[in-house]
């Protein structure tokens, strides 16, 4: 049966300090929805002492399945100060065994009317930055990287995840709702790029409030504050085709279940991430 995973994301954790809920309070929370797996999520958020944390986990059956860091690829200058992350984040998923790590662009330092705009040399900046990246955790430590196209960054259209598996040997974190945010199809596309998908994450988008979006009566931002983000089963991504080909090609990689939480949502995220796995466990 596919390993099934959640992140710290979808209580609404994007950052170590003043989380809206407690490390334990979340490992429990995953534990009892019925996963089996568990994103570290932003460094510091859960224990950094490798025993600690293995401690946090093995006793509630969990286990480490990969990370996701955010960077600003924006900047040029960069690349010394995302090593040095890269390099921190990667000692501790090794001391658990873990051999993901995923990257993606930081999508709030564009400005307004620019968002996700780089120019030819800040693009070969970055393309740059994500292999030296790639050598030093694939060198150090044996972990794959993965990138993770997202709305609102450099990376989230198709002609763009494009040219950056032409620029590289990266592979994809696949996000099967941010890819289908501009109305972009995820199983096509899927299997164009299969090879070059190692980790998932399951996602899924509400198809009348992406129509109010594209219309132009929502902007991003106040598409994801109305929601777009769905529960997986209520949205217009066929998640029973995506688990269906992730099953019969013998997927591998990390399957993980991202549910963006806000306070205005009718569920809690302990009652998101327990009707979503119910969802899933129904189609595996």
């Amino acid at each position: 049966m596919m390993f099934l995973s959640n992140a710290p994301c979808s209580w609404g954790v994007f950052y170590p300090d003043n989380a809206q809920v407690s490390a334990d309070r979340y490992l429990d929370d995953v534990a009892a929805a019925g996963y089996l797996g568990t994103e570290l999520g932003p460094y510091g958020f859960l224990p950094t002492e490798p025993a600690a944390l293995e401690e946090a986990l093995s006793k509630r059956g969990l286990r480490l399945v990969g990370t996701v860091h955010v960077h600003a690829f924006s900047d040029p200058r960069s690349g010394p100060q995302l090593l040095a992350d890269v390099e921190k984040i990667g000692t501790l998923l090794h001391a658990l065994g873990t051999n993901q790590l995923v990257l993606m662009d930081e999508g709030n330092v564009y400005p307004p009317d620019a968002v996700g705009r780089l120019d030819d040399p800040q693009w070969k900046a970055m393309t740059a930055m994500l292999r030296d990246a790639q050598a030093l955790l694939s060198d150090h430590f044996g972990i794959a990287l993965t990138f993770h196209p997202h709305v609102a960054t450099a990376v989230e259209f198709e002609a763009q995840i494009d040219r950056l598996l032409q620029d590289t040997d990266i592979n994809l974190c696949f996000d099967t709702g941010h890819h289908a945010f501009w109305n972009q199809d995820p199983l096509a596309y899927m299997e164009k790029v299969w090879d070059r998908i190692g980790y998932t994450h399951l996602k899924n988008v509400d198809g009348i409030v992406r129509r109010r979006m594209l219309d132009g009566q929502l902007g991003v931002r106040e598409a994801f504050e109305a929601g777009i983000m769905c529960p997986l089963p209520d949205g217009a991504v066929d998640i029973a085709a995506v688990m269906r080909m992730l099953k019969e090609r013998g997927f591998s990689g990390p399957v993980v279940v991202e549910q963006d939480y806000f306070e205005t949502s009718g569920e809690s995220p302990a009652a998101l991430a327990r009707r979503n796995a119910e969802f899933l466990k129904s189609l595996l």
